[in-house]
């Protein structure tokens, strides 16, 4: 799998399964998670080309101590598709790397996306701010990010309980949780200031290409009213509304998630 230069030399492991699929989608992971998480999409997904990014701090990729804005992680994407030559592409981003695609599409002008999918997004805010009235109390982030400072595992097993739907197997929360305790102190930390204080709702405005945005009505990490907030901030969106899934929703609802997933790729 290739290894691409991002930011300042970052070293960005990018998951690379089928050169020569036919069409390409780019594929953010989301926070504190890894390229893995997408396995239960790019099975589907076979045909294609998908290019799953490690963002740094994160998976394989090399960890710096500092540099974990949104400014950073678009600048590290945008790197990633001049190198691997990519275009005409189908952006996708769950959670945090939703509103990495996001940023994005206003930092980069949206170079090479043809299609935009937001999957539970932390944006257009992942907390709540002056002009936008929901999502999480930031005092509820700091707490995670003053538990995970002196206790990281504690920290991401208490975060699985809001992640995870309760009846979902022990077997899928250790996988959940081992992917997460394989990311580094200075991504897991760092990320979470820029999610507790960054506001996107003026990037919105630069999303010009057709733009699906998947959300579960019981997710308790992105509430269901950030996915409507996008719905009408983006012009043109389309609302898609998982009734029986949390966070969770590349999983939660697995066939229905993906049928309606691959539907809109294709479309």
């Amino acid at each position: 799998m290739p290894v691409v230069q991002g930011k300042n030399g970052v070293q960005l492991f990018v998951y690379d399964p089928n050169p020569k699929g036919r069409e390409i989608i780019v594929m953010i992971h989301g926070w504190p998670l890894n390229h893995t998480m997408y396995e239960y999409q790019y099975q589907m997904l076979s045909q294609y080309r998908c290019i799953i990014p490690d963002l740094r701090g994160f998976g394989k990729s090399s960890a710096p101590f500092l540099g974990y804005s949104y400014d950073d992680f678009a600048d590290d994407l945008i790197l990633t598709v001049r190198q691997m030559r990519l275009e005409n592409f189908t952006l996708v981003g769950f959670s945090m790397g939703g509103a990495i695609a996001l940023h994005y599409m206003k930092r980069h002008k949206g170079y090479g996306v043809k299609k935009l999918v937001l999957m539970a997004a932390a944006a257009p805010s992942f907390t709540k701010q002056p002009d936008f009235p929901y999502g999480l109390e930031k005092s509820a982030v700091t707490e995670l990010i003053d538990q995970g400072s002196s206790n990281r595992p504690e920290m991401l097993k208490a975060f699985g309980e809001l992640f995870l739907k309760p009846e979902e197997s022990e077997a899928f929360r250790s996988w959940v949780m081992g992917i997460g305790l394989d990311a580094s102190m200075s991504g897991t930390i760092k990320s979470l200031l820029t999610l507790r204080d960054a506001d996107l709702i003026d990037d919105t405005r630069f999303v010009k290409v057709p733009t699906g945005i998947f959300h579960g009505k019981l997710d308790r990490v992105c509430l269901y009213e950030i996915g409507v907030q996008l719905h009408e901030l983006i012009r043109g969106s389309h609302l898609y509304t998982f009734e029986k899934s949390g966070h969770c929703i590349f999983h939660d609802e697995l066939d229905d998630f993906n049928h309606q997933h691959y539907d809109f790729i294709r479309s």
